[in-house]
């Protein structure tokens, strides 16, 4: 079956009729939502509240305990008092349902959870002021630390050693990297992948262990005003690219994602470390590393979406969201070198921190 076919494409008449069945509620008003493989709806009950209904793809919905174990992260976080969402039981006192529809493919199995609405824009949409960016790294850190507090039966479905978005496995995306045939990028995401390799890999063993979040992007972080005229974290989203790994990885992947929206990227670094400084310090060997590690994230969100785009043209706009500013950053980046870089991330987040 193609990936294409896995998406849900849940009715409206099939939708409330779901969430009555399910939840004993009655939707007033639903409103789709943009997602890549799943179905996202916005649903406000005439009984109150507002919540969003995640209809998973039929091919996550064959690995229950994998969304099981994300949905106990998300409440994990929630009652550790960060923004998750958190899910509704069932009237049978079940977190997630499977449900065997068919919304135009045949009838296949789709696992349907009812979560909480967190209010709030993206972080995309608001300007990146160096208290947010700060605020960004200090959240993440926290996010991290709190997930590796976590005690769960099925823990071990974290470890994903395959997981193709992993930063363990930045030498995987060489299978890939015939799509960029002739590309200027190319020489560019051979040369990261070679200093990974030669870098990266040997000082691994003195990077700090935990859960990642893995996606700590722009659009799965949700901002509301705060009365300073700034704004404040108000939701952190999508817990679908969970997996075991370091510390040092979810950073570079928070560093990568917001220097897509800033308008001088080389500045988007200080601040974010900074932030995650004040409630984990980097090591050497993580300090070492970052400048390759959030370069290799670029590779990886680069060739990925390339590679996705020829698999599913039709929705090449969504797939192509960070790859927009991501060539022209990632040559930025690697023509300054590390030094260069470093040198100015470091010297901004010692700075930052001086502040009152």
């Amino acid at each position: 079956m193609s990936t294409k076919h896995a998406k849900p494409n849940f009715s409206h008449a099939q939708v409330v009729e779901t969430v009555k069945r399910l939840f004993r509620l009655t939707p007033s008003e639903i409103r789709s939502l943009p997602s890549y493989d799943d179905q996202n709806l916005y649903v406000a009950p005439i009984e109150g509240g507002e919540y969003i209904l995640k209809i998973m793809n039929s091919e996550d919905s064959k690995n229950r305990s994998m969304i099981e174990m994300q949905t106990y992260a998300m409440t994990f976080l929630h009652q550790n008092g960060l923004p998750a969402q958190t899910a509704l039981p069932t009237a049978s006192g079940q977190l997630m349902s499977l449900e065997e529809i068919d919304c135009g493919y045949g009838r296949q199995k789709y696992l349907v959870r009812l979560l909480t609405y967190l209010p709030g824009t993206t972080i995309s949409k608001v300007p990146l002021t160096p208290q947010l960016l700060y605020e960004t790294g200090k959240m993440a850190a926290r996010m991290d630390q709190i997930l590796q507090e976590m005690k769960h039966p099925n823990l071990e479905v974290l470890q994903r050693e395959k997981f193709i978005w992993s930063l363990s496995n930045v030498p995987c995306l060489e299978a890939y990297i015939s799509i960029l045939d002739g590309d200027p990028l190319e020489e560019v995401v051979k040369s990261v992948i070679h200093e990974y390799k030669t870098f990266v890999i040997d000082k691994r063993s003195n990077f700090r262990r935990c859960m990642n979040h893995g996606d700590f992007n722009d659009l799965n972080v949700l901002v509301q005003p705060d009365e300073r005229g700034g704004h404040r974290i108000s939701g952190i989203l999508d817990f679908g690219d969970m997996n075991s790994g370091y510390y040092i990885y979810e950073l570079a992947i928070a560093v990568m994602y917001m220097m897509t929206e800033h308008p001088e990227p080389i500045e988007v670094g200080g601040p974010v470390l900074a932030g995650w400084e004040s409630v984990l310090p980097l090591n050497e060997a993580e300090k070492d590393c970052l400048y390759v590690l959030v370069l290799s994230r670029f590779c990886q969100s680069l060739v990925l979406a390339r590679h996705a785009v020829t698999l599913h043209p039709e929705n090449a706009e969504y797939l192509m969201i960070s790859s927009k500013r991501g060539v022209h950053i990632l040559h930025q980046l690697w023509e300054l070198g590390k030094e260069q870089v470093e040198k100015a991330w470091f010297q901004s987040a010692a700075q930052f921190s001086d502040k009152p």
